[in-house]
């Protein structure tokens, strides 16, 4: 049975909330920005953003541009991700003190981050009203699992195993009970420091692709462990032991103490922004 794809969504990623411990950098008029696509496992990260206590994407970023640009940098991203969730199609912007050809910011960033599973995929130069969260339209998530006996080989830490196989069409249609505008409190982490929980879901979708389920979460933004705890409460539907309609009921609920168990960070991929 063959593995499924990660597709990289266009130009198109729930958010991290620990505190920076750097100060921000001030933007000048007269640096330019730059627009740059990130992919990277997350597996040996303490997330995307920088933490005290361990490595972090933004950290090591950061200093592959400082140390080809000279100067210290801030990158400001799309969707800070948790520790162990994977992206496909991060987007950040970064500031600089001069104009550098993008192939350049591009080569020189990853030449300096080929020790590391990061890449940058792309550098676009981009006026300074351009920011990579807020200028954000829609952000495109992926989850994979495995639903078989035998652990996975090759991606242990890219996808949730679960050993035994679920009701994947199921799952679909107890999805859509989530889809559109709702109140998400039961879906929402008790850290999140979103400013309500409300959000609109634009796709929820759980497709079998070869030996793979894979679900497909579409959205303006999300909120903090919103589409991981979907996810949990979509797998209990797939294994049986909720019924289809109990999604819809855990929803309107909105008491996080009704959500399923939250599943693992390692099948989730941010995997796009449109802007």
């Amino acid at each position: 049975m063959g593995r499924a794809s990660i597709p990289a969504i266009g130009s198109r990623a729930p958010d991290d909330v620990a505190k920076s411990p750097i100060p921000s950098f001030r933007h000048h008029d007269l640096m330019p920005r730059y627009k740059l696509v990130i992919e990277y496992d997350g597996t040996p990260f303490s997330g995307w953003q920088r933490q005290l206590n361990g490595p972090s994407v933004q950290q090591s970023v950061e200093e592959a541009v400082e140390a080809f640009c000279g100067h210290a940098v801030r990158l400001h991203c799309a969707g800070r991700t948790d520790a162990g969730v994977h992206a496909t199609h991060q987007v950040a912007h970064v500031d600089l003190d001069k104009e550098w050809r993008t192939d350049v910011v591009r080569d020189a960033s990853n030449a300096r981050l080929k020790h590391l599973p990061v890449a940058v995929l792309s550098a676009e130069a981009v006026s300074d009203e351009f920011d990579a969260r807020i200028s954000a339209r829609r952000r495109y998530y992926i989850y994979r699992m495995l639903d078989r006996r035998a652990p996975p080989a090759l991606d242990r830490d890219r996808l949730w195993h679960v050993p035994f196989r679920l009701d994947h069409e199921a799952m679909d249609h107890a999805a859509k009970a989530l889809v559109g505008h709702h109140d998400f409190t039961t879906f929402r982490a008790a850290e999140c420091q979103a400013n309500g929980p409300v959000r609109t879901l634009d796709r929820l979708d759980v497709t079998r692709e070869g030996s793979e389920i894979v679900i497909y979460a579409h959205a303006r933004s999300f909120l903090h462990h919103q589409v991981r705890s979907m996810v949990g409460c979509l797998k209990m539907v797939g294994a049986g032991r909720w019924p289809e309609n109990k999604v819809g009921k855990v929803l309107a609920a909105r008491d996080r103490s009704q959500c399923a168990a939250l599943a693992p960070s390692c099948g989730l991929y941010l995997a796009g922004v449109d802007y």
